[in-house]
C-alpha cells in the first residue's frame, strides 16, 4: 500500500500533506437571521438548509423569553432546540453559533440593569451548546469570535454582546428613544477585546454581528445611533485597526435591508446586512427613512446569506436577503478588500 501511494505521489496524482487540492474548500456559506418565536410556524429551516450553509448565526431574539424566571427561559430554549424543523436543520448544518438581543436576554429592551443576566448567559450558552469551562462561560457577556477558511483566505466572525453592558436610554411619551450622548453599549472590557480582535487579525474578511443595527440613524427604535459615542468609536476602530473586509450584520427590526456607508479612514465601503423576521416580519412596514439603504426594505419572512468565494488572489462575497422559496429578494456582489 505504501509503495502504491509513493507511485501516486511521484506521478503528481496526489499531493502530500493533510489535504489534497480537491479538499481545499474554495467557498464558505454563512447564513443568519433573527426574531424567531416558538409559538409561530417556522417554515424557513428547510429552505435555509437547501443553501447548504457551513455556518448559521443566530443574531438575537432567538426565542422570546421575556422573563425573570430562568426555568421559563430554559423551557423556551429547550422547546426551540427540539422543534422537529430546527432539529433537522441542526443535523444538516455543520456549525451553529450566535449572540443574543433583548428578548432572549430576558427582558424587552433590557440593558445592564437586568438582574438575572449572569444566569441568562449560561442558559443561552446551553442552547448554543457552548462547551463547559470555555472563556465564554467564565466571562461577563456573551461576546466571542470564530475563524473559518475559504481556500487560502480566512473569514473571522465576531459576535458582540450589545445587552450585558448597555447603559440606559430614555423613551419619550411618543415611544421614541432619545440618544444618550455619553452612554456606552459594550463596556470597556469588551471594547478592548474587540480592538484586539481587529487590530491583530490576519483574517481577510470580518463579519461583525450585533443584535441591533449599527449604521441606520433615522428610525425611532433601538440602534447604535442612540449611543452616538459608541457608534463613532466603532467606526473609528474600523479605520484605526485597518481590518480587512468588514461586513456588519444585525437583527431586531423585523425587517431586512442592506445599508452601505463610506467610513472615513476605511479604504472600502462598509456594508451592513440586517436580517430580521424568521417567523414574524413587520408586514405593515412599507417604508421608513434610511439614507444608507441600498435595495428594498424587506417586510416578509426572510434570512440573510453570505457566499464567500476565493477567486485567484481575490475574495468575493455575495450578500443576499432570501425569501421563503429560497429566492434572493436583493443581493449585492462585493469584492472583499
Amino acid at each position: 500500500m505504501k509503495k502504491y501511494l509513493l507511485i501516486l505521489l511521484s506521478a503528481g496524482l496526489l499531493l502530500p500533506g493533510p489535504a489534497t487540492q480537491a479538499q481545499i474548500k474554495k467557498e464558505l456559506t454563512v447564513a443568519f437571521g433573527s426574531c424567531n418565536r416558538i409559538d409561530l410556524p417556522q417554515p424557513l429551516w428547510p429552505v435555509i438548509a437547501n443553501d447548504k450553509p457551513d455556518v448559521w448565526i443566530w443574531l438575537g431574539d432567538n426565542i422570546y423569553g421575556d422573563t425573570d424566571d430562568m426555568a421559563v427561559l430554559k423551557q423556551k430554549y429547550d422547546t426551540q432546540f427540539n422543534l422537529p424543523g430546527y432539529a433537522q436543520f441542526r443535523a444538516q448544518v455543520p456549525t451553529i453559533i450566535g449572540t443574543w438581543d433583548d428578548h432572549d436576554y430576558g427582558r424587552n429592551d433590557g440593558n445592564k440593569t437586568y438582574p438575572y443576566k449572569k444566569q441568562s448567559q449560561q442558559v443561552a450558552l446551553d442552547f448554543l451548546q457552548e462547551p463547559a469551562n470555555t472563556p465564554r462561560r467564565q466571562q461577563e457577556g456573551i461576546y466571542t469570535s470564530y475563524e473559518y477558511k475559504v481556500g487560502k483566505k480566512k473569514v473571522k466572525v465576531i459576535l458582540l454582546d450589545d445587552r450585558y453592558f448597555q447603559d440606559s436610554l430614555y423613551r419619550d411619551a411618543q415611544q421614541v428613544y432619545q440618544p444618550n450622548p455619553k452612554g456606552d453599549l459594550l463596556g470597556e472590557t469588551q471594547w478592548q477585546w474587540l480592538q484586539q480582535q481587529l487590530t491583530n487579525s490576519t483574517a481577510d474578511a470580518h463579519i461583525i454581528a450585533s443584535g441591533i443595527q449599527f449604521l441606520p440613524q433615522q428610525h425611532r427604535f433601538e440602534k447604535w445611533a442612540n449611543f452616538p459615542a459608541s457608534r463613532q468609536r466603532l467606526l473609528g476602530l474600523l479605520a484605526s485597526s485597518r481590518a480587512k473586509g468588514v461586513l456588519l450584520v444585525s437583527g431586531d427590526r423585523h425587517i431586512g435591508e442592506i445599508s452601505k456607508m463610506t467610513v472615513p479612514g476605511v479604504a472600502y465601503p462598509v456594508y451592513e446586512v440586517t436580517s430580521s423576521g424568521l417567523t414574524h416580519p413587520a408586514a405593515h412596514n412599507n417604508g421608513e427613512p434610511n439614507d444608507l439603504r441600498v435595495g428594498p426594505l424587506v417586510n416578509q419572512k426572510h434570512y440573510g446569506l453570505f457566499r464567500f468565494r476565493e477567486q485567484g488572489k481575490k475574495l468575493l462575497v455575495t450578500a443576499a436577503l432570501k425569501d421563503e422559496a429560497g429566492k434572493a429578494i436583493y443581493a449585492e456582489e462585493i469584492e472583499v478588500k
